[in-house]
């Protein structure tokens, strides 16, 4: 079995870090560069950063915050938020970001993720997609959880894959912020059906749902926000619980 990643989420607003319950209520969370650097000395294995209303409000991409976490940290980060173009991934990458994320620029127009897989390759692009389950049936929603689209998930991602997506982030807002555990069923279902990582996102708790994300998930990663930027799941003791569930981990920090 390949290493399991643990990947912290820093939702960025006005420059901040900030969390909140199915995308809303948010409250300050910290300075972003700040967190990126102790989850780094942490055992962090990625980082994610997302401008959660740059596709809301129509601003610049965050190309200052790559080049300040660049510099502080070494472990892999993907930058989200607002990104429509090659030129703007151009300029994420070069100002220090591993990777890229989008989501509603897919939705409106999805051969940007073939253009990014073409330009960049595959694995610099990550597809986010925010799943809500409605009447029993997932869909896409876009603009960070506030528009819903006709989109059923599963056939989203299998379309995005099919385009050259690298990584599909996959957000549950139905758990989102709530820390009851992941929603393994989706989780689980794109993880059986596609041949690339699927990241889980939304509803931390505890360690043990972590441990569920990948065992009963599938998941190649677990992401979180709330339970590390308040202190509830230290990294270090998070990694050596799931190693100990027989998940295999990175120790080396």
């Amino acid at each position: 079995m390949l290493t399991k990643r643990i990947i912290p989420c820093l939702d960025i607003k006005d420059g901040r870090t900030v969390k909140g319950v199915n995308f809303v209520n948010l409250r300050d969370a910290g300075d972003p560069v700040a967190l990126a650097a102790a989850y780094t000395q942490q055992g962090a294995d990625e980082l994610v950063f997302l401008d959660i209303t740059a596709t809301v409000e129509a601003r610049d991409t965050l190309a200052s915050l790559a080049r300040e976490v660049a510099r502080e940290i070494n472990i892999p980060f993907t930058i989200g938020g607002g990104i429509r173009s090659v030129g703007d991934v151009s300029r994420l990458l070069a100002a220090g970001a591993d990777k890229i994320s989008i989501n509603s620029a897919a939705v409106k127009r999805p051969e940007l993720v073939n253009e990014l897989a073409l330009e960049f390759g595959s694995q610099c692009v990550v597809v986010a997609i925010d799943t809500n389950l409605i009447e029993g049936e997932w869909y896409v929603f876009t603009h960070g959880g506030r528009k819903p689209t006709p989109l059923k998930t599963v056939e989203w991602a299998r379309e995005v894959c099919d385009r050259g997506a690298g990584e599909i982030l996959l957000t549950s807002m139905t758990s989102d912020g709530t820390q009851a555990g992941f929603s393994l069923d989706i989780t689980a279902r794109l993880s059986g059906m596609l041949p690339i990582p699927i990241i889980a996102s939304g509803g931390a708790g505890s360690m043990q749902h972590f441990a569920e994300a990948f065992l009963e998930g599938k998941a190649d990663a677990a992401l979180a926000a709330s339970v590390f930027h308040f202190g509830s799941i230290p990294i270090p003791r998070l990694k050596a619980y799931l190693q100990a569930q027989g998940i295999p981990m990175r120790m080396d920090f």
